[in-house]
């Protein structure tokens, strides 16, 4: 390759780079709900007004560098005269005229960021190092590091955390809102159309911070209802040998001081250190985001979880391989 070719591509490759950072999930310029489409507008309007004031500032900055001084040039008090109104116009008048509609609009874009009508649902999330516990009070069932909604309809998030501060940021959906011990917060969201939207912790909230993800599952009414369902439906009867076998390794480990499975476990077992596994099998992900929900992913979390997160909560759980199968086969039966 010619190198004046390699030191083009080189002069590229930075606003390339940060391009490509601009669509796709979870960029907040690919607004999918409706405060981030607000917020996508605000954006771009900001954008276009400093590209514009910079370029000016550059264009008079060039202006002045290059200008030279000729017989017909005026006197200096003249010279001054253009210079004085040139600071008030354009280090007074001109930001004023500027960034007061910007306030304005900034004011009004967070005014009409909640949408209108009442919420069709309310969802509890609550933080935990590092992971996301979400419950559906009006449906009775608890889950983890994911929130379905149904789309097209706004639906209130309760925000709380168990330890310390961190804030829930879905870039497609809505801004960030910070979740501080002892001050519940709210937001509300609204996705335009069926679709998966990631989620992330956006304050620093420990060792696993960057590995605290989640997500958002917008479904058609439909579907969300009949998700809601099977949700709230204990754990299956179990039949086959193998299951009950899985069962009783996962009452008699360590996972059952952590974990609640509704219909399996004793009925004033809480799971509040880790969890609700009842409809574990029907999640997309495991570890908060971080993994597929796949049998080889899960046998790994469960055996060295520390390997994979290190600094998360949950300790490894030493089994032969006859009860590691048994008990993955079991929690895979728990959709």
């Amino acid at each position: 390759m010619p190198r004046a070719l390699r030191l083009r591509l080189l002069w590229l490759a930075p606003p390339l780079v940060a391009l490509a950072g601009c669509a796709g999930a979870p960029s907040a310029l690919d607004a999918r709900g409706y405060a981030a489409a607000r917020i996508n507008l605000l954006w771009w309007v900001m954008l276009g007004l400093g590209t514009a004031v910079f370029v000016l500032v550059t264009v008079l900055l060039l202006v002045a560098l290059f200008r030279r001084r000729g017989e017909g040039a005026p006197p200096a008090e003249a010279e001054r005269r253009v210079t004085n109104r040139l600071l008030g116009g354009g280090g007074v008048a001109l930001p004023l005229v500027i960034l007061v509609p910007l306030v304005g609009f900034t004011a009004w874009t967070s005014a009409t960021m909640t949408p209108p009508g009442q919420p069709a649902l309310t969802v509890e999330v609550i933080a935990h190092q590092f992971w996301w516990e979400v419950r559906y009070p009006d449906q009775g069932f608890i889950t983890a590091n994911e929130i379905v909604i149904p789309a097209g309809q706004p639906v209130e998030l309760r925000l709380s955390t168990a330890d310390v501060i961190h804030s829930l940021w879905v870039p497609q959906l809505n801004g960030k809102v910070d979740m501080i011990p002892g001050r519940p917060n709210a937001m509300t969201i609204q996705a335009d159309h069926p679709g998966e939207y990631r989620g992330q912790c956006a304050e620093f909230c420990g060792r696993q911070h960057a590995l605290m993800a989640f997500v958002v599952v917008a479904e058609t009414p439909e579907r969300f209802a009949a998700w809601a369902e099977a949700q709230a439906r204990p754990a299956a009867d179990l039949n086959d040998p193998l299951l009950r076998e899985g069962q009783q390794v996962f009452l008699g480990s360590a996972c059952i001081y952590c974990h609640v499975v509704r219909g399996h476990t004793a009925e004033n077992a809480t799971g509040a250190v880790g969890p609700d596994l009842t409809h574990l099998a029907s999640r997309r992900t495991l570890a908060a985001g971080i993994l597929p929900n796949t049998r080889g992913n899960l046998g790994g979390w469960i055996v060295d979880p520390q390997a994979i997160k290190p600094g998360n909560k949950m300790p490894g759980t030493d089994l032969d391989a006859a009860s590691l199968q048994a008990l993955l086969a079991y929690l895979e039966s728990l959709e």
